[in-house]
């Protein structure tokens, strides 16, 4: 973190004790303040205590309960020492009462440095910053921030499949700043969710500015993001503000990702809606939702699957952590077959009336899997049958959930998705003979 100058030699130390400097003392001391970012008056007073352990070394040889007191002005740089009340000449000192301040003066200055950098950076955290990288350590990266301050880029926090080399220019996330006793240590990132947040805030004025709300959010770093947006401007459309003219803007954003694809998908108060939305560019035909379970049963045609599903399950992957809904896919055939068979189920349990089933789908209830894990407080609540009647529903739902699951069958969504597994899968390795 500490980068040396000249002004950590402190040359005018050696040179108080032959003259008091005056206005050189003071313009040594601005540049001080102005270089590391460290207050003027701190820097003083911890002259001023260097001065008074320099002066407590040297009488403490005979008067060991000496009261010293240094005082600096400020404008003029004149330094007036006193001691037990009796005014002394600092000059008189010596060498090596000098190298005692000099000590003393750069452990309190490092220490003030330490102290502004974290008051600075700490204030600065989820901000973007732009740095210099300027070596590797293990895999980490050292990022240089204003020439002065060095960064940690861990490689937990670096974009996967991205490389950099050194004097390279990078744009990281302020992602956590911690002070020891040694050092402030800054850790960035690149892979945190808010990263892709303070890019459209960079490259899309209407976001910056409050008119475009980025509602939600969802990533994986290096391959898929996506953005729900809101506009509080019925005049500005929120996809196409952030879009761009010609992609220009979402554009820019996905170069500094690396080629990570972005979806920015519509927000809506509506889950139906959102989550229609969500698992764009796959075209839903229904979506069907359970309060009490927090899941969404969404019905896509057979040919639009791959596309709600995408590349090893990303897509829903993302659409669920986007719109905190657990998302099921099924094709029409396999709603109506989970429908049936709920129906089927409980066709023979005396005392349900015709409406029973219709008010279970309105619930987001469509297969026995839902009705036996809602269990018995919703049924008599939201649908108005008995207690003792919801425990008998419940029971054989349970039955027959268990019997379904023995049978393991598996929809076609499940079916492509474990097929995208094994490809990716690496295939075990061989024993060759002994």
């Amino acid at each position: 973190m500490w980068k040396r100058s000249v002004l950590w030699k402190f040359p005018f130390f050696f040179a108080l004790w032959k003259a008091h400097m005056n206005q050189e003392l003071v313009r040594i001391v601005d540049n001080i303040a102005r270089d590391k970012n460290i207050d003027r008056e701190s820097i003083f007073q911890d002259l001023e205590s260097a001065m008074i352990s320099a002066a407590k070394k040297y009488f403490g040889k005979t008067d060991v309960e000496a009261d010293i007191k240094v005082v600096i002005d400020r404008q003029t740089g004149d330094m007036i020492a006193h001691k037990d009340g009796q005014l002394i000449d600092i000059k008189q000192l010596g060498r090596i009462p000098a190298q005692t301040a000099k000590q003393v003066m750069i452990q309190k200055i490092k220490a003030d440095e330490r102290q502004s950098v974290y008051e600075e950076f700490v204030e600065r955290k989820g901000e973007i910053v732009s740095g210099t990288v300027i070596r590797y350590e293990g895999g980490s990266l050292v990022v240089s921030i204003n020439n002065r301050i060095e960064a940690v880029l861990p490689k937990s926090e670096q974009i996967s499949g991205q490389s950099h080399h050194v004097a390279e220019r990078i744009r990281s996330l302020i992602l956590d700043v911690r002070e020891n006793a040694s050092q402030v240590k800054i850790i960035l990132s690149r892979t945190h969710p808010d990263f892709i947040r303070r890019l459209f805030e960079l490259e899309v004025p209407e976001v910056a500015e409050g008119i475009i709300e980025i509602k939600a959010l969802a990533r994986e770093a290096g391959y898929r993001t996506k953005i729900a947006v809101l506009s509080n401007d019925p005049k500005v459309d929120a996809v196409g503000a952030c879009v761009g003219v010609r992609g220009s803007r979402i554009r820019n954003i996905v170069d500094e990702l690396g080629g990570e694809k972005i979806d920015i998908v519509r927000w809506n108060e509506s889950s139906h809606e959102l989550i229609a939305n969500s698992l764009m560019p796959a075209k839903c035909s229904q979506v069907a939702l359970c309060f009490e379970l927090g899941g969404a049963t969404v019905v896509v045609p057979e040919d639009q699957l791959s596309l709600a599903i995408g590349k090893h399950g990303q897509n829903v992957r993302l659409a669920a952590r986007l719109t905190d809904w657990d998302i099921d896919i099924l094709t029409p055939d396999e709603y109506n077959q989970e429908v049936e068979r709920l129906t089927n189920g409980l066709k023979d349990l005396e005392g349900l009336d015709d409406t029973f089933i219709d008010k279970l789908i309105a619930l987001g209830i469509i297969s026995v899997l839902d009705l036996a894990e809602i269990g018995v407080d919703p049924l008599v609540k939201e649908i108005g049958i008995t207690p003792e009647m919801a425990v008998k529903v419940t029971r054989l739902a349970e039955d027959l959930a268990k019997k379904q699951t023995a049978e393991a069958p598996t929809t076609i969504a499940q079916a492509i998705l474990q097929e995208e597994i094994k490809e990716i899968e690496p295939e075990p390795k061989e024993e060759s003979p002994q």
